[in-house]
């Protein structure tokens, strides 16, 4: 797993009991652990020993040359994370470990650089058929570890970079939560392109959710800060010594600014205010950025940006829930009525719940996103839908998930309530989400708080044996590439523009279906998949080659 060192730790953790018990391999351990009794004998002894004395300073003064030398080179590469051993990754002792502390500790375990970990994943376990373990098996990794190992010209930069006090980046992150963190994100880039010290990041009033929560209140600061202290110097609030007006915020950013462009743009007025506020960052970086920079993303998104400590172990516990009894699937079903507003698509659930949609559309008409001169029918094969209930009840079976899988349903609240999830719970009726696993009042601080319940829907898709995303979106991206982070776990995208023609043909037998549906998903169930096979793809979502490599 990759390590993430900074000045302030030590290159190697190592346990004092260690020292003892080498000291008492050796001749002259009786001169340092005699017992009181024999002090006049041991005294003679030293005295008479002046060889074995030297050595034991000699030892003394090697140990403390050894400690210096550790730590010089610590300092020197703090910024590099290499490939781990394989046979024992910290990633999967840590998952191990996770899994194992159900009944000691409310906190998972997790690496020492404080990444977030899944539980293990089960396999195909028991009397299953042959269906059914190829669906629970897991993909191979081929290899590939986190590896982050940033350049010397990037190590060399952040000695200057890390200590900036006259700078500061301001950014004001809006969106739901995993929005939000793609713009923390970029956020962290940004700093670290203009050579500015980042504050916190705002997070702007969720006015569709309603969720006020701040950064504190969603993510571990200290964590946060301490993981990129190597990378960028944050601080937790601007210095009074700058002054804030409504001219300073720059709203407007095109779509894919490159480093270049960030420099020629804001470096001037950085310079002469000392101050540069962002807002509407939403998606506006360049995907294809340096390699160093690729990799500091990857360390913001899968290693500073913890979830508070409350929100961590509530999370688990609940992933626990689901993870003790067998391997599970997790899907993040888009049924909430934004989702269908915006996509600008039917419900499936009949003309009364249609109309309220397009009362609602025509309305706001700025909330539907591209191709608005295309029917519901050809938004829907062109794959611009998400799957409805029904469909995803149809996909699993095609993919050959048995009627007993115990099936985790991560989003919000959907459009149709218990109407809209019936089909799906017909077809699979081990169906279950947060509220049904969560006990004694568990989420109910929680409730008004979308963001905050979307984390530990994350949390609990991340320890799944199966991750299926019904519409794309941001929670889905990623927890791609986390899941191929963290060991390549089974993450099947549906292609819908492919597929749903079959769902539309009746007269297709089931086990044809079920093959034409394996057929078309083959290739795509979290295999390694190079960030650089298409143009424009985030590293966020497709770590690979930037940010891991193989053993």
């Amino acid at each position: 797993m990759a390590r993430t060192r900074n000045s302030k730790s030590s290159f190697i953790s190592l346990n004092p009991s260690f020292f003892t018990h080498l000291l008492s391999l050796f001749p002259f351990n009786s001169l340092h652990y005699s017992p009181k009794k024999n002090s006049r004998i041991t005294q003679t002894y030293l005295y008479s020993s002046p060889f074995l004395s030297f050595c034991f300073l000699s030892l003394l003064v090697f140990l403390t040359f050894f400690g210096i030398l550790m730590l010089t080179f610590t300092t020197l590469f703090q910024n590099s994370v290499s490939c781990p051993e394989t046979s024992s990754s910290p990633l999967f002792l840590a998952s191990v470990l996770a899994a194992a502390s159900v009944s000691v500790q409310n906190e998972p375990v997790t690496l020492s650089t404080g990444a977030m970990v899944p539980l293990p994943a089960h396999g195909a376990i028991g009397n299953i058929s042959e269906e059914e373990k190829e669906f629970w098996k897991q993909p191979d990794n081929q290899g590939y570890m986190p590896c982050l190992d940033f350049s010397l010209k990037y190590r060399k930069a952040s000695a200057r970079i890390s200590e900036e006090r006259r700078k500061f980046l301001v950014v004001v992150a809006s969106g739901g939560l995993n929005q939000q963190r793609n713009q923390i994100v970029d956020a962290v880039v940004i700093a670290r392109i203009l050579g500015a010290s980042l504050v916190v990041p705002v997070l702007q009033v969720n006015h569709i959710w309603g969720d006020d929560s701040e950064f504190s209140d969603i993510f571990d600061v200290e964590h946060f800060k301490k993981t990129l202290i190597a990378d960028v110097r944050i601080v937790t609030s601007l210095p009074s010594t700058h002054f804030v007006s409504k001219q300073t915020i720059n709203r407007e950013l095109p779509f894919h600014v490159s480093p270049l462009w960030l420099r020629a743009r804001f470096l001037k007025q950085l310079n002469e205010e000392g101050l540069l506020i962002l807002k509407g960052l939403d998606s506006k970086l360049s995907k294809n950025l340096p390699p160093d920079l690729q990799k500091l993303k990857c360390k913001v998104a899968f290693h500073a940006l913890r979830f508070a400590t409350p929100i961590r172990e509530l999370g688990y516990q609940i992933a626990r829930r689901m993870w003790i009894e067998g391997p599970y699937v997790a899907i993040h079903l888009r049924l909430e009525k934004d989702v269908w507003i915006r996509t600008g698509c039917l419900t499936g659930l009949g003309k009364q719940f249609d109309s309220i949609i397009s009362r609602e559309r025509e309305s706001h008409p700025e909330y539907l996103t591209g191709k608005l001169n295309m029917t519901h029918a050809q938004r829907r094969l062109a794959g611009l839908c998400p799957l409805n209930a029904s469909e995803m009840a149809r996909f699993l079976k095609g993919l050959g998930a048995p009627s007993s899988a115990r099936i985790y349903v991560a989003g919000g609240e959907p459009f149709g309530d218990a109407q809209a999830m019936q089909p799906l719970q017909k077809e699979f009726p081990n169906l279950v989400k947060k509220h049904t696993l969560a006990r004694n009042g568990e989420l109910t601080p929680y409730l008004e708080k979308s963001s905050i319940l979307a984390a530990i829907d994350y949390i609990v898709s991340l320890s799944s044996d199966v991750f299926i995303n019904s519409h794309g979106g941001n929670m889905g991206r990623t927890l791609e590439g986390h899941r191929a982070y963290v060991g390549h776990r089974k993450y099947i995208k549906p292609n819908k523009r492919m597929m749903l023609p079959f769902f539309e043909d009746s007269s297709i037998p089931d086990q044809e279906f079920k093959r034409i549906i394996k057929k078309l998903h083959r290739k795509s169930q979290g295999q390694p998949e190079p960030r650089t096979k298409k143009i424009d793809r985030d590293v966020i979502a497709y770590p690979v080659p930037e940010c891991m490599c193989k053993q």
